[in-house]
């Protein structure tokens, strides 16, 4: 009588990892990390193709009022609206009777007039 719990046979070793096995999961996971990128590329394109308006619908400028409050300065056709969005919520403020011009280089000058990282180190150390 053979006991109950024996160990198995000598024969039916474990597998050991061969190269070949390696280079498989290698080249599957490859494979599964490039399809999902591409996925997202062709979300992205086609996410793009989806605006039929055209340039009908233009966000002009946008400016935080709270944590989680915007005002934002849309530009519909000749028209421009001052909305204000919360989450959950979007309200029109204003429809502007003349348009105001903001120049192309209003996101430059921004930029220009914010401190970097670097100089706020600086003064916060008192250099």
């Amino acid at each position: 009588m053979s006991p109950l719990f024996a160990a198995p046979a000598a024969g039916s070793a474990a597998p050991s990892a061969s190269a070949g096995g390696l280079v498989s999961v290698t080249f599957a996971l490859l494979a599964v990390l490039a399809a999902i990128f591409a996925l997202a590329w062709l979300a992205r394109r086609m996410r793009m193709l989806g605006n039929r308006a055209g340039n009908a619908l233009t966000v002009l400028a946008s400016t935080p009022l709270g944590p989680k409050e915007r005002a934002v300065l849309l530009q519909v056709g000749e028209a421009q609206v001052l909305l204000g969005v919360a989450p959950g919520q979007v309200t029109a403020l204003h429809v502007l009777a003349q348009p105001i011009e903001i120049g192309k280089s209003a996101p430059e000058a921004l930029e220009a007039a914010r401190p970097t990282f670097a100089a706020l180190l600086k003064r916060s150390l008192g250099k």
